[in-house]
């Protein structure tokens, strides 16, 4: 892989994050991308009418999707070949009555996604996006919102008051310190009104039609290549949209697989996948029925077809910080720019085995992309990944990998250019195994 191929690789890679500020943002430059590639959209509450070798795509609730090509094998011979992941990022989420002024400032409550560095909210050119319902005769429709140029805030308090700051940390009451600064208004209703305002002028509605909203606070500042010879990405959402954007490539990429391909990418992954459009609900094995049914496989070839699979999560992976050597097992430490991680927990927080690990460091040695192995100190808490819900749910192989990345959370996360190429390369192989 040529440094300009990869480079140009991550820039489209900036370019999806950039356009995908909220996870129902990401589904919708997702099927763009799928759209221009021939991909057929597909809806749950209509019936399917597949054709050979198609290639198709359907959402839930606007947030989550799932992918696929069909593949020319009987699937109880070739089984699928998977690759999961997750739309949603930790950070801020506006109340549903969120606006109220305080002496005089227009404030916006928000509630904590998941689990974000919060100190990283504060100080930034932040904005808002999602989707809003608006009110049309008897029934509502649902536009997405994304405002491009920052008009909320979080300002720091001064050292002069906070004189700590440095010492102990930047500690942020979630109720009290979090609501976001808009504007000025006399009181609260008056906020109230200007906020509307403000949304019904962006979407060209009547701001009494505005009937609910699902609202996200993101940072406006582009993605961007960085380092000694911009060998770097920073953005924000890299969890988990590079994992989205490699896979989408991947899929795309492969256009007569052997074995049916799918990308599912879920929402809800930050807070515990369980909800109809996280991977624990049911979106991922209604899917895999309904290609089965296409096939006419019976009982006996959909679990035949299911024990002859691979299912890859893909999730970013903990890269070695050298200013905190402490905070890592010795003996795995991932670089970045030096391939794909292999994440093992002995406790199942990642689905990963002995054979599930072989067969994907098989894949890198066919695509020549190095690879890594990550276990987590044992004394630390280990975060877990949609790989286990999808094993459990679907009895298939998986593994979990993800390229390394420092910041994990921070609203400005980091990672490598070649990593990006690294994980694309290796799941175009996945595909076509």
């Amino acid at each position: 892989m040529t440094t300009v191929a990869a480079s140009k690789q991550a820039q489209d890679l900036l370019d999806y994050i950039d356009a995908s500020p909220s996870p129902w943002h990401a589904v919708d430059r997702s099927i763009k991308q799928l759209a221009e590639n021939g991909f057929e959209p597909l809806t749950e509450n209509q019936p399917w009418q597949l054709k050979e070798n198609g290639r198709y795509y359907v959402t839930r609730d606007g947030a989550s999707i799932i992918a696929f090509t069909l593949g020319s094998k009987s699937i109880a011979e070739a089984g699928f070949r998977i690759v999961g992941a997750h739309t949603d990022s930790p950070g801020l989420r506006l109340k549903p009555k969120a606006v109220y002024a305080n002496k005089g400032v227009i404030q916006l409550g928000v509630e904590v996604y998941g689990g974000p560095i919060l100190a990283t909210f504060t100080d930034r050119d932040l904005s808002i996006a999602g989707r809003v319902n608006v009110r049309d005769g008897d029934y509502f429709t649902t536009h997405l919102l994304h405002f491009t140029e920052s008009i909320v805030r979080l300002p720091n308090l001064a050292i002069h008051m906070n004189r700590d700051v440095n010492e102990k940390g930047l500690l942020l009451n979630k109720q009290t310190q979090l609501p976001l600064i808009f504007g000025y208004a006399a009181d609260s209703a008056e906020a109230k009104k200007q906020l509307d305002q403000t949304i019904a002028a962006h979407l060209a509605i009547n701001p009494a039609d505005i009937v609910t909203w699902d609202l996200t606070i993101y940072d406006t500042q582009k993605g961007s290549l960085w380092g000694q010879d911009q060998a770097f990405i920073a953005d924000s959402q890299l969890d988990n949209l590079a994992s989205c954007h490699a896979a989408l490539q991947a899929l795309i990429a492969a256009k007569s697989p052997d074995a049916t391909s799918i990308c599912a990418f879920f929402d809800h992954e930050e807070v515990g996948s369980e909800s109809a459009t996280g991977a624990g609900g049911s979106f991922m094995s209604d899917t895999v029925q309904r290609i089965c049914a296409f096939y006419k496989a019976n009982e006996e070839e959909r679990l035949r077809s299911f024990a002859n699979s691979f299912f890859i999560s893909a999730d970013m992976a903990h890269a070695y910080h050298p200013n905190h050597p402490t905070a890592y097992e010795p003996e795995h430490h991932a670089t970045i720019n030096q391939g794909p991680v292999i994440k093992t927990n002995a406790n199942q927080r990642y689905s990963t085995n002995a054979d599930t690990a072989a067969r994907f460091i098989q894949l890198c040695k066919q695509a020549k992309v190095p690879y890594q192995e990550y276990a987590h100190r044992t004394d630390l808490g280990c975060g877990s990944t949609i790989g286990p819900i999808i094993s459990a749910q679907l009895g298939m192989p998986t593994v979990d990998v993800g390229n390394p990345m420092w910041a994990m959370h921070s609203i400005r996360e980091s990672a490598g250019v070649l990593d990006h190429g690294y994980m694309i390369s290796v799941l175009k192989h996945h595909f076509n195994s």
